[in-house]
């Protein structure tokens, strides 16, 4: 009894102790912090929190300390930015000072500060600089990702049209185009809807990144040092997050076993090529645990962030059926750009007699001149991508038929008449009829 006794004396002692630690250092770093709550020993603000609104539970904190606070996340300390003026204060302004990536506890037990989203310095700056430079070149912002994105949305229309209009789940439909666009990227390829693997990989992504949001996953944030070692839904999203990487792993190997230093076919053969150039520098952040997590980091972004802005989108269009009218009507209405091609073809500044059949307008002394006015096939990105076709047959068939016949017309040739039938956006001839009389 007596030594329990002490036992008991001992821990209170304890408890005590770094209680009065606690507040004494609280109350040491107040003069330096933004206000905010007061916060308890070990649980902070969590009784001043509602993990279920978090996000409106700090807004209205802001409006009481103003656009600047400080919380306690469990024994976590945080400052809270609101507002325009100073988020860009903090971003843009003071961008060099603020460009570290806090913790964020759910995605830290797989990252752990590895890889381009959730890696700090001279790690951060490597891996961004790499893979911006590295998804432009295979064509992000450029117009061959707007042809990829386009294909793919063909796909995704048909499966639509396959639903034949009953109610369905858009969540699945959408993750799987979008994540194609960026699967094509990152692995090279897209994935077929129905692959079963891919199915695996969207719901691992969507239950691991839904956890965050719910006060579960909140209340992780505050007490993760504790809660990662007990059961719960938490543990699910580490099963989901660790499926999520050994795929990856995976593909990794495959392209190891095929690469090809001189033609990389997707990100992560640029990566097995950059880590192979730095191989011998000490200071690198080019080697596999960045490889992996990089290209989880873009596989996971390029997935979830799009397709759950779209089903949102979906749903606020849906309640406001009077907005949806509209932007369907300015989409039915994008206004047409006719190019009078016929204009150039006729402008008396390169045709000095542009109403009469006139071959001089395309010779000189040294034979063919190129008219700068002369394009039938149209020009620039929307020019007729038929043009080298169009020209060979065209030459290849006439010369063929004059080198066989001679021509006779039913009137004589004063008598022929080019009045043409249309001349909207095809400069069609009348109907007439010849003969071709062989050499």
């Amino acid at each position: 009894m007596l030594a329990s006794g002490l036992l008991l004396v001992a821990l209170l002692t304890c408890v005590s102790v770094m209680v009065l630690m606690s507040v004494w250092r609280q109350r040491k770093l107040r003069g330096k912090l933004p206000p905010g709550p007061t916060p308890l020993p070990f649980i902070g603000n969590y009784l001043q929190l509602d993990t279920e609104q978090m996000y409106n539970c700090l807004m209205k904190l802001s409006k009481h300390y103003g656009p600047v606070f400080t919380i306690y996340l469990g024994t976590r300390r945080v400052v809270v930015l609101c507002g325009y003026d100073t988020v860009k204060e903090a971003l843009v302004d003071q961008a060099e000072e603020f460009s570290g990536r806090g913790q964020q506890a759910t995605f830290d037990w797989l990252f752990q500060g590895y890889g381009v989203a959730f890696g700090n310095g001279e790690r951060s700056k490597q891996l961004r600089r790499f893979s911006i430079t590295t998804l432009r070149d295979f064509g992000v912002g450029k117009r061959g990702i707007e042809e990829r994105i386009q294909e793919e949305a063909g796909f995704l229309i048909q499966a639509f049209r396959d639903t034949c209009g009953a109610f369905i789940d858009p969540t699945f439909y959408l993750s799987r185009t979008v994540s194609n666009v960026i699967s094509s990227i990152v692995f090279g390829d897209r994935f077929d809807y129905e692959d079963k693997e891919f199915l695996s990989l969207l719901r691992m992504m969507l239950g691991s990144f839904q956890f965050t949001a719910t006060s579960t996953g909140q209340l992780y944030e505050m007490f993760s040092s504790v809660m990662k070692h007990l059961p719960g839904p938490q543990q699910q999203a580490f099963k989901e997050l660790q499926g999520l990487e050994d795929f990856i792993t995976k593909k990794v190997e495959q392209n190891q076993r095929t690469l090809d230093p001189n033609s990389p076919r997707d990100f992560i053969d640029s990566f097995l090529i950059r880590m192979q150039e730095d191989k011998n520098n000490p200071n690198t952040e080019f080697y596999m645990k960045n490889l992996v997590l990089t290209t989880l980091n873009l596989f996971f972004a390029g997935t979830e962030t799009v397709s759950t802005t779209l089903r949102y989108g979906f749903l606020l269009l849906m309640k406001h059926p009077d907005v949806e009218a509209k932007v369907r009507e300015e989409i039915d209405q994008g206004t047409d750009v006719i190019c009078m091609l016929g204009s150039l073809l006729s402008d008396p500044r390169f045709f000095s007699t542009s109403d009469d059949f006139n071959p001089q307008h395309f010779l000189n002394d040294k034979g063919l001149k190129k008219v700068d006015a002369h394009v039938p096939f149209s020009m620039g990105k929307r020019s007729c991508l038929g043009e080298g076709l169009a020209t060979m047959e065209l030459f290849l068939f006439l010369t063929t038929i004059m080198q066989n016949f001679c021509f006779k017309c039913s009137p004589e040739p004063q008598d022929i008449k080019l009045s043409l039938n249309h001349e909207d956006f095809a400069r069609v001839p009348p109907n007439f009829t010849m003969s071709f009389l062989p050499r």
